[in-house]
């Protein structure tokens, strides 16, 4: 994986954190860190490449609705509507430093590095802080005078990498889980469920999706399902026979209304899986055989 980046000429080291302001209200904020700490930073971000890279696959366009691995290599471009934090977050000009912030330790969800090149160009590393919050908990000693005393100030631990990296038009992403947590993106692909039908109903007219609209409001797995079907942007190409077939084949009912097909409640799962090309059927033995997918990749 190649990054819009030069680890040769660094000029500019900025650390910081994200904290949880309030249950709606995320902000993030630089802390000064001396040039040891920097030093540790950009090795994290390096390592982090290392490891995408040593993971023997092509990396892939990260999908919402794929169960990925915990260690993986996806990308996603900068873009994508569904990652509005993470841009602003690495484009962002105007970052308050608040010296502070590692004393709200309870607030922290993730911390982040923000290298610059003599080119001009930015990357962005970010963790999701369990380890932040972790040591906080735990029992820990020093060495004082010859004692070992309990130290009761609230320390930190920075781990060997980071979840993912940004550059100037994509997202690098190592741990699909620590970037859907820190780039809030459940709660984004649930926020988008309505303009997301809102182009499938166009795309695919003869559904009607009134009542898939509302299954999927309160359900993250559909909403994922439903922000799949719609970035894969093939949806005007479907033929209302062949997907009649293929919910037949597959143990999808649907219901006639006027013209249009209505999916009922209990099936409204399955059909969003058909439409995300997952759900499918084989015949090897004449009894055919019904399987969901939990990733598709094109052959």
């Amino acid at each position: 994986m190649d990054l819009n980046f030069d680890f040769g000429s660094i000029n500019n080291v900025e650390f910081g954190v994200g904290l949880d302001e309030d249950i709606n209200d995320r902000g993030f904020y630089l802390v000064p860190v001396d040039p040891q700490i920097q030093g540790v930073l950009v090795d994290m971000a390096r390592e982090t490449l290392d490891g995408i890279n040593r993971i023997d696959q092509v990396p892939s366009l990260y999908d919402p609705s794929d169960k990925h691995a915990s260690q993986d290599s996806l990308y996603v471009p900068l873009n994508d509507p569904n990652v509005g934090s993470i841009e602003s977050l690495h484009t962002a000009e105007n970052l308050l430093v608040r010296p502070n912030a590692m004393h709200e330790y309870g607030k922290i969800f993730c911390y982040f590095v923000r290298l610059t090149d003599v080119h001009g160009n930015r990357l962005t590393g970010v963790r999701r802080s369990t380890q932040f919050k972790g040591v906080v908990k735990k029992r820990l000693i020093t060495a004082v005078d010859d004692t070992l005393k309990l130290n009761t100030k609230p320390m930190f631990a920075l781990d060997s990498d980071f979840d993912f990296l940004v550059d100037s038009d994509k997202i690098v992403i190592f741990r699909p889980s620590g970037f859907e947590f820190s780039g809030q993106l459940q709660e984004a692909i649930i926020a988008a469920v309505p303009a997301n039908i809102q182009v499938l109903g166009q795309a695919i007219p003869f559904v009607n999706f009134t009542s898939i609209e509302e299954y999927a409001s309160t359900r993250p797995r559909a909403a994922r399902y439903i922000a799949s079907i719609k970035s894969m942007g093939n949806q005007n190409n479907i033929d209302r026979e062949c997907l009649e077939q293929l919910c037949t084949y597959t143990g999808v009912a649907l219901e006639d209304d006027n013209g249009q097909l209505v999916v009922p409640d209990e099936h409204s799962m399955a059909f969003l899986e058909v439409l995300d090309r997952r759900r499918y059927g084989v015949d090897l033995t004449g009894q055919p055989e019904r399987y969901v997918a939990a990733a598709r990749h094109k052959v």
